[in-house]
């Protein structure tokens, strides 16, 4: 990052973003740029107009003091010269408490125009929403608006109108004022026609609306009662806005109808404080100390450490690697730096802007409502929207963000006590509130340096040689027998009769397939379910308990590497593909195959690499960690306005996939799912990946894709991605829910229908690959496993689910993986109720292809006894937490037996346990 980006960011970032916000959210309601422009250019005014009006008192002041001092300066610079001359200025500036520097006043109005001007041209200049967008006269917002047409040559209207405009808006202002003075507004004027001659009209128009509202401006200040007459217009300004958002504007977003009229209802305020305050006694009030700018600096950084580093970094840390693509790679402490520089932009440098115009009233006032925001916003952070599920590496989370009522209320309630609390605390105890303040950023500081070192750690573990790469591809043979294990994470087996109902030519592509619809794993978290998966009965979370002396992470790289060392000291070419959460990195370490140096290792984030989308996600990360901030940080009814759906109300450039899927309704969808996109290839392309040899040699293929954990809106009825879903004619053809044998499975929700999508997209891209190993002429010589190492709660079916709607573990889908397993040879598709577990995967692996097998690392006998031994004991508790680094402890155990559909086979345990045994003792 260069020093002129760190400037520009700093000082300039702010400002782009709020363009763009007001902007979007405007043409989101009007839709058209056009009018957001003029909506936008009212709003930038308005927001601003503050800092305009001290500008100018400034201004005035500076040019009182030049005028009181003129005279004597003159005398001065007649009668003396040289160090006389100089001594005597300094003495006689002294004795009128005039200082040089006061002269930068007059200049302050300018200064400001300088930095709103680069941003708005940076932002409008580049906004491909503009481009071919015809407005009036206007044939194009997005180029030159050539409106005048003289022999052939285009002249540019806009740009001299704006002008023309300015230099009115001059005359009148500058009546009285230095000639110095006015040829510096001229002048600005000219430099304005110059450089803005050739810009988009869509910029020019912009500036030119801001040219009038500083014409408007100027004649209020001549009016004897300005304030009066800005009041009424604003309040007939507002009236309309209620009167379009009530009765006029049309849409189907409530919570924009709902923002059109609040803004209609905030434009009547200044017209009511008008009418009301002469009815108010006035109370006199001593402000505290003064105001203190180090009062303003603490809150200001306070709020630049918890919006800027520490709620990015803890969202960071949380998993590290998520943030990394070893393929493009590119360390996730960046997002934090620049969410840093866009906090200390808007809070220590616009804040300080507003602050340092303020008058000493104001100073107070600003104080105030700082201490204030830290205090909301922190409380915001730390208790609220705390179970909005999991978000993506994009900052999407994987449901649509709701809030309850009883939240919202709870919210506003406590908001509003921590206003008062800090009011009074503020007004009778500043320097108490100040220390309190200082000592939470302390505190806020020391927790983000301890995330950037757990940032940093993770992320330096993923050198060359812990993602070492074989080649791009494995083998199977038409001479010797195949084994296949696919773990595809967080697939439904709940779906897959459906799935095969709505598609019944997927049975006769899974020919031989057995569907086991009585299963269960052991959690419903990768750590806790994938162990028993790779290594059998010995690493259930019970049985991997018993171990407490070893380390959860060495247990669990252990279990990665059973079936294939195994199968690796029989004489199987073995290879493994994206073994999951290898070393409990989120980008498989390949390094703990170290010791197996004929084991093929592949990684297919790096086989389909996108450098132009990673570069946009990027990009997106850099703006979008601190708008999560923002949100994460304000009051709950605000935030899905701020979320928007994971866009975070960013303008979206030509052909651009942002990584993100906007699902509109059940129906609808905008965007591509990158994460669902890239596994999707990984499948589309498994006839690529696959060699086909005709060497004796038997093969073994260890593989997990991630397709069914990214759950994704897909265009019906052949499900495939789409930039642009609309299924609305497909479901009106064919309904909407899925009906089998009298049970009918819920598709209602983002979560089930999304849900549905990628499992059924699964299966028809694994249904052409199976095509392309018959034509191959290996498939009946091949073992396939298709298995999942745990489900997710979608409340699809009602039998299920044994809590609450907030009980998310206590629906027992969390644990009802897919299993489906091919034989050697088998012909017909099937199903079958006999109870499995996720720890039979070794045992149907190895059956009848290695006698005896055993564990290489701890000589145990891998075999299903376990299973009929006990009830298996299920971890109840999501990933990442309740466990102590040796073995796994959580509030809630579950056991079930024979068949795990039937809810009274169930029993869910309260209370904190480490089970080492299979039983629980109360």
């Amino acid at each position: 990052m260069s020093i002129l980006s760190i400037l520009d960011t700093l000082f300039l970032g702010p400002l782009k973003l709020v363009f763009e916000i007001i902007f979007i959210v405007t043409n989101q309601i009007v839709n058209h740029p056009g009018i957001s422009i003029i909506i936008l250019s009212l709003a930038m005014n308005i927001l601003v107009l503050p800092l305009y009006r001290r500008a100018d008192a400034m201004q005035e002041e500076a040019r009182d003091k030049e005028a009181k001092i003129a005279d004597g300066v003159a005398h001065i610079k007649k009668v003396f010269s040289g160090d006389e001359r100089m001594m005597m200025l300094q003495a006689y500036y002294r004795q009128n408490n005039y200082k040089p520097t006061d002269s930068l006043g007059g200049a302050v109005s300018l200064l400001l125009q300088v930095p709103f001007f680069m941003a708005a041209y940076q932002f409008l200049s580049n906004a491909s929403i503009l481009n071919g967008v015809s407005f009036g006269p206007i044939n194009d917002l997005g180029a030159p608006d050539g409106l005048i047409v003289i022999g052939g040559i285009a002249i540019n209207a806009l740009p001299i109108i704006m002008t023309l405009v300015n230099v009115i808006s001059s005359a009148i202002y500058l009546k009285g004022f230095p000639i110095k003075t006015k040829i510096q507004l001229y002048g600005m004027a000219l430099f304005f026609l110059v450089f803005l001659y050739t810009s988009p009209s869509g910029l020019v128009f912009y500036w030119t609306l801001n040219n009038i509202f500083s014409l408007v401006k100027t004649i209020f200040y001549k009016l004897k009662n300005p304030k009066k007459v800005l009041a009424i217009l604003l309040s007939v300004l507002g009236l309309a806005f209620l009167v379009f958002g009530l009765f006029i504007y049309n849409t189907d977003f409530i919570k924009r109808k709902l923002l059109v009229v609040a803004i209609g209802v905030m434009m009547q305020i200044p017209l009511i404080v008008r009418i009301a305050t002469p009815h108010i006694k006035p109370r006199v009030k001593k402000p505290f100390e003064n105001a203190k700018l180090g009062h303003f600096i603490s809150g200001a950084l306070l709020l630049t450490v918890l919006i800027g580093v520490l709620i990015p970094s803890t969202y960071i840390a949380a998993s590290p690697q998520e943030y990394v693509n070893i393929a493009y790679f590119h360390n996730p402490v960046n997002y934090i730096l620049q969410s840093l520089l866009l906090a200390a932009g808007t809070f220590l440098v616009w804040l300080g802007v507003f602050y340092w115009l303020a008058s000493p009233k104001g100073k107070v006032i600003f104080i105030r409502f700082i201490w204030i925001l830290c205090c909301v916003m922190v409380i915001n952070y730390m208790f609220f929207g705390t179970n909005l599920g999991i978000i993506s590496s994009e900052l999407k989370y994987d449901s649509i963000m709701t809030f309850g009522a009883s939240e919202l209320v709870l919210n506003l309630f406590v908001i509003v006590i921590a206003t008062v609390a800090v009011y009074f605390i503020s007004t009778k105890f500043p320097r108490v509130c100040s220390a309190a303040i200082l000592t939470l950023t302390l505190a806020l500081g020391v927790m983000t340096g301890t995330n950037i070192v757990t940032i940093n750690k993770s992320v330096n573990e993923l050198t060359k040689d812990s993602y070492v790469l074989g080649e791009p591809a494995f083998e199977l043979t038409n001479k010797g027998q195949n084994v296949i294990v696919l773990m595809l994470d967080r697939a439904a087996g709940e779906y897959i009769p459906y799935i095969f109902n709505e598609k019944p030519e997927l049975k006769e592509q899974f020919s031989g397939f057995t569907h086991y619809d009585n299963v269960i794993s052991f959690g419903a978290a990768t750590r806790f379910s994938v162990p028993s998966l790779y290594g059998g009965y010995e690493y259930t979370p019970v049985e991997m308990n018993k171990r407490d002396d070893e380390l959860l992470v060495d247990k669990h790289n252990e279990a990665l590497k059973v079936m294939p060392a195994l199968f690796d000291k029989n004489g199987y070419k073995v290879s493994v593909c994206n073994p999951p959460y290898a070393n409990y990195q989120w980008i498989p370490d390949m390094s703990i195959y170290d010791d197996y140096p004929d084991i093929n290792t592949i990684t297919t984030d790096v086989m389909y690499k996108d450098v132009t989308r990673q570069q946009q996600v990027i990009k997106n990360n850099y703006r979008n960690f601190f708008c999560f901030s923002v949100m994460k940080s304000m009051p709950v009814f605000l935030q899905p306005t701020i979320y928007d759906d994971g866009n975070y109300n960013r303008m979206k450039e030509d052909n651009e996939s942002t990584g993100v899927q906007i699902v509109k309704d059940s129906l609808h969808a905008e965007g591509i799912n990158w994460r669902f996109q890239s596994n999707y290839e990984v499948l589309k392309n498994m006839p690529d990946i696959t060699k086909i040899t005709s060497a004796p040699t038997n093969t073994m293929l260890s593989m997990m894709c991630e397709i069914t954990h990214a759950p994704t809106l897909l265009q019906m009825p052949d499900y495939v991605p789409s930039n642009s879903v609309d299924n609305t004619k497909y479901v009106s053809d064919n309904g909407g829910q899925l009906t089998l044998n009298g049970k009918t499975i819920k598709l209602e929700t983002q979560d089930q229908i999304t849900h549905y999508h990628v499992n059924m997209a699964t299966m028809i891209q694994l249904g052409n690959w199976f095509d392309y190993l018959r034509e191959s002429g290996v498939y009946d010589n091949t073992r396939i496993i298709l298995v999942s190492d745990h489900s997710w709660p979608l409340f699809s079916i009602d039998d299920m689910i044994m809590g609450e709607q907030n009980e998310m573990l206590k629906n027992t889908e969390a644990y009802y993986p897919l299993l489906m397993v091919k034989d050697f040879g088998a012909k017909e598709f099937s199903s079958s109720s006999e109870f499995m577990t996720l720890a039979d995967v070794p045992t149907l692996a190895t059956d009848d292809l290695i006698d005896n097998p055993k564990n290489p690392f701890t000589g145990i006998a891998i075999n299903d006894d376990e299973k009929k031994a006990h009830e298996q004991y299920v971890f109840v508790a999501w990933d990442g937490v309740a466990t102590d680094g040796n073995t796994f402890h959580a509030d809630k155990w579950a056991s079930v037996s024979n068949d795990m559909r039937n809810p009274k086979n169930w029993t869910f345990y309260d209370g904190k346990y480490i089970l080492k045994e299979h039983k629980i003792e109360n």
